[in-house]
Parts: structure tokens; sequence; C-alpha cells
């Protein structure tokens, strides 16, 4: 082979190693832009998501908005279509009444303990509701889907709200026409410890608070500030959790 033509040869072999060079370069400079164009859409979804998501102040419930005040359980029942309270709150006073019966004496409130159990069934249809003996109601039949623990802004359906009772639920219920600031102190006293609890307004009971466990109840004609709250407290702790069916705080899926 001539010189002339070895020369050819090499120059023939360095272009092509410097044309396969060029290529892998290209194609690991369109891998670095594919990548970095992932990680930025990563990024983009990722505060899509937490603006979207409404931070810590609210959750998604099937599409709908729970404010995170309101301490829905989700697990622990269904919300039936009733608005949640998503309200502050003001905090109680330290505790001073710590025997119930005492505390129910100087608040003003009734005790009716161990009434009659008007039964458990389940019933599906609302011409099925009974009319329950006490107001308001402690027992009887009920619909099989319990209120989920949490507050609430309406009043729910008492066929809801008996079957949480039978799972050793505590419910605190008020006049709607009980001032701002007294709602807001009722309110406050469910914040301290909310699982196991519901609160709601009641319209159909002749007191301005209540609060029931199953078969329990104590009423109060009238709100008498803190020693009210000291009551209701009594209340709970003496009753949650002793329903005939209890259930754990958090049902799992």
């Amino acid at each position: 082979m001539s010189a002339k033509s070895e020369r050819e040869k090499r120059r023939e072999q360095r272009l092509a190693a410097e044309k396969a060079a060029a290529a892998s370069d290209r194609r690991r400079l369109i891998l670095g832009y594919v990548v970095a164009g992932a990680l930025t859409l990563a990024v983009v979804v990722g505060l899509v998501i937490v603006f979207t998501s409404g931070g810590d102040s609210t959750n998604q419930v099937g599409g709908e908005e729970i404010p995170e005040a309101a301490h829905i359980q989700v697990n622990s029942g269904f919300l039936h279509e009733t608005t949640p309270d998503g309200r502050e709150g003001t905090p109680p006073p330290p505790l001073h009444q710590g025997d119930l019966q005492a505390a129910a004496r100087e608040a003003g409130c009734k005790l009716d303990l161990d009434l009659e159990d008007e039964g458990s069934t389940h019933i599906t249809k609302e011409s099925e509701i009974p009319d329950y003996g006490t107001n308001p109601p402690t027992s009887g039949n009920h619909n099989p889907q319990q209120l989920a623990d949490g507050a609430y802004s309406v009043m729910p359906g008492p066929w809801y709200f008996v079957h949480s009772l039978e799972h050793g639920r505590i419910e605190i219920q008020y006049s709607p026409d009980l001032p701002e600031q007294d709602q807001l102190a009722l309110k406050g006293v469910f914040d301290e410890a909310p699982d196991g609890v519901l609160l709601f307004p009641n319209d159909e009971m002749p007191y301005e608070v209540a609060v029931t466990a199953w078969t329990q109840m104590m009423t109060c004609d009238k709100y008498e500030g803190a020693a009210t709250l000291d009551a209701i407290r009594d209340f709970r702790d003496t009753y949650i959790g002793l329903g005939p069916e209890p259930l754990p705080l958090s049902v799992p899926e």
C-alpha cells in the first residue's frame, strides 16, 4: 500500500471516530435536557398539589373541603351532607370541679343516668325512625351509617347521631340561639379532646346545652360559663367509650 493510500485510510478512520463521538455527545445532551425537563415538571406538579390542597387548613373528602378545625374523623363514620364547623374555639379555663355530680349541681344541670335502652335495630327508611323517648335522644333504632366524629354547624339527622352514641361517642349539643361567644367556648372544649366526640347545634331540644352518651344524658337549661364547661368535661371523661358496641376512635378502611 502506498503512503498516500495509508494517509487516506487513517483520515477516513479519524473522521468516522469524530462523527461517532459527536453523535454520542448529542445523545448525552438530549438526555440531559429530558431529565432536566422531567425534574422541572415534577417540581411544578408538586407546587400545584401543595397550593391546591389548601395547606394545613383544609382536607379533601370526596371533592369537598373539610376545615381542619372541624376535626372530622373520616374513618369513624359518614358526613351525611352535614356541614362541618370550621370555627376556632376559645380555649377553656383549667378544670375547677372534677366530680361530675358536683359539677352538674354547680352548673345547674340535670343528670339523667342509666336511662332505658330503646333498642339498636338498624333501619333504612325515614318512615321507620322512632319517636325517641328522650330529647335529645340517647338510644333507639338508627341508620346503619353512624355520623363521623367532629364538629358540625347544623343539626344532623338524629338517626345518624344515635348510632354514634351506640359506639361510645359523646355528643355536645347547644341551642343555635346561644350567643356566638358561648358557642365558641363550647367549641373550645371540643377542640381540646375531639377524638370520639361530636359537637353540633340542636334546634329541637328545650335546653341551651345538653351532653349525651348511650342511655346517659346531662341537660342544662342555661349556659353558666366555666361551671358548664367543667360539667361537660366531667361527663365526657366519665362516659366516653362506654357504648354497647364501642369502636376504635378511628375505624380502619
